[in-house]
C-alpha cells in the first residue's frame, strides 16, 4: 500500500450477532492492545445493534459503519433505514453494493449510485464493494466487469466526491469459500482500477473475499490494496485484532 494512506480493517458482520454480543465483542477487543496508531478499524454491526455499539465504542478509536444505507432521507419506503438514521447512531461509514445485496436483494448498479450519493450527502463514507462471478473470473473478464460497476457507480459524480469513496474488491468467488484471490492478482486489478476511474487514484481501495489473519499483510503490503473488507474473520476478538496486527505487518513491509 501507499505510504499516504493508512491500512483500513472493516469488519462486515452480516446478519451475526444480537446487542449484548456485541456489546461483548467490543469489550474484549477494547481490552486489547490494538495498533490503532497504524491501522484504521471499522465493524459494521447489524442495524439492530449499530446504537449499542456506538456507545460501547465511544473513546476507542474503532469506526462504526452501517451495512446497508437507503437512498432517500425518509418516505414511504418500508425496511430501509435512511442515511440520517444512521448519523444519529454514530455512524461513519456504510457498506454499499455488497454482492450478496445484489444477488440476493436483487441491488441493482443504479441504485448503488443513489445511494453512494445520498450517503456522501450526510458525511458518511461510502464503501462501495464491486466484484466478478466465477465465471467472469474464468472468461478474463474481471477488470471489465469492476470497471463497468465503478462507471455506473462514480460516472456522474464529482470527482471531488468519488475520492471521497472506498473502493472493496470483492471477488464473488472468493467470499466465504476459503479460496481468496492472489495478492499480486487483486493488485493489478485495483491498479487497473486506480488509473481507469477519475478520483480514485489517492483513494482506500479494500480487498475482500477470504480474507483472514494469515493473509492480510500479503495482501496491504501490494502497493494498490489498502487494507481489507473482512467478514468471516472479523467476528471473534481474537482474529479480528490478527487482522488488526497484519495490516501493520504489511504496511511495514
Amino acid at each position: 500500500m501507499s505510504t499516504l494512506r493508512k491500512p483500513l480493517i472493516v469488519g462486515n458482520w452480516k446478519m451475526h450477532k444480537t446487542i449484548a454480543e456485541t456489546r461483548t465483542f467490543v469489550a474484549d477487543v477494547r481490552a486489547r492492545p490494538l495498533p490503532l496508531g497504524e491501522v484504521d478499524a471499522v465493524i459494521c454491526p447489524p442495524f439492530t445493534a449499530l446504537c449499542a455499539a456506538r456507545d460501547a465504542l465511544a473513546g476507542s478509536g474503532i469506526g462504526l459503519g452501517a451495512q446497508n444505507v437507503g437512498w432517500a432521507d425518509q418516505g414511504a419506503f418500508t425496511g430501509e433505514i435512511s442515511p440520517p438514521m444512521l448519523s444519529e447512531c454514530g455512524v461513519a461509514w456504510v457498506v454499499i453494493g455488497h454482492s450478496e445485496r445484489r444477488a440476493l436483494f436483487g441491488e441493482l448498479d443504479f441504485r448503488v449510485h443513489e445511494k453512494a450519493i445520498a450517503a456522501l450527502a450526510r458525511g458518511i463514507t461510502p464503501i462501495v464493494a464491486v466484484g466478478e462471478t466465477a465465471e467472469e473470473h474464468a472468461a478474463g473478464g474481471a477488470l471489465d466487469k469492476v470497471r463497468a460497476q465503478l462507471h455506473a457507480a462514480f460516472d456522474t459524480m464529482p470527482v471531488s466526491h468519488v475520492a471521497r469513496c472506498v473502493v472493496a474488491y470483492e471477488p464473488i468467488w472468493a467470499i466465504g469459500t476459503g479460496t481468496a484471490d492472489t495478492p499480486e492478482s487483486a493488485n493489478a486489478l485495483m491498479g487497473e482500477v486506480r488509473r481507469a476511474i477519475p478520483g480514485l487514484a489517492d483513494a482506500h481501495l479494500l480487498y475482500g473475499g477470504s480474507m483472514n489473519a494469515g493473509n492480510v499483510a500479503a495482501f496491504v503490503a501490494q502497493p494498490n490494496i489498502d487494507g481489507g473488507l473482512v467478514g468471516g474473520a472479523s467476528l471473534q476478538p481474537d482474529s479480528f485484532a490478527a487482522l488488526l496486527d497484519g495490516a501493520r505487518a504489511g504496511a511495514r513491509a
